[in-house]
């Protein structure tokens, strides 16, 4: 377990450390402010959000900041029905020859219901993990499907901005 380890290192330090970690073969803990150092060594997070939430997050730091960006447009991108009208005076993608089909439109309309579904069900799941009455077992459980249901968030983010993109 690491607290800070880069604090007060110089380079040739830093550089001797940064391999070394890399090279360790078991597991590794780190608590740090340093965020080239982490997103160098880790490939998993435990973020700390406030008021018992730990976010579970596979991946770097980096990755994780763009995931952020990525859910914040998700739940600031859907427009409203009055909002779709408005710009309908300029569409290039209609210009291009790229119109929405009925099963892309049907398609949009379910990813928004899948992704309040799936956000829904993340949220409880952090709720779960988040009262330490889990065992071992279960929150590892828990901890997989929240891997899962983050993936069919990226995934179905994308799509969905794709068929927005589309739709003008």
């Amino acid at each position: 377990m690491l607290d800070e380890p880069t604090n007060d290192l110089d380079l040739p330090t830093l550089s001797i450390l940064e391999d070394f970690l890399l090279n360790y073969q078991g597991c590794i803990i780190i608590v740090s402010h340093d965020r080239y150092f982490m997103d160098k060594l880790v490939d998993h997070l435990f973020v700390f959000e406030g008021d018992g939430v730990v976010r579970d997050f596979p991946g770097n730091y980096t990755q994780y900041r763009e995931w952020e960006k990525d859910q914040e447009k998700i739940k600031t991108a859907p427009p409203k029905p009055a909002e779709v009208a408005a710009p309908a005076p300029v569409q290039p993608v209609e210009q291009k020859g790229k119109k929405m089909s009925f099963k892309e439109k049907r398609e949009l309309e379910l990813l928004e219901k899948e992704i309040a579904a799936l956000e829904q069900e993340k949220k409880s799941i952090d709720d779960q993990m988040a009262t330490g009455s889990l065992s071992y077992d279960q929150l590892q459980q828990a901890a997989k499907r929240v891997g899962e249901v983050m993936e069919l968030l990226d995934e179905k983010g994308m799509r969905w901005l794709e068929l927005s993109e589309m739709a003008g």
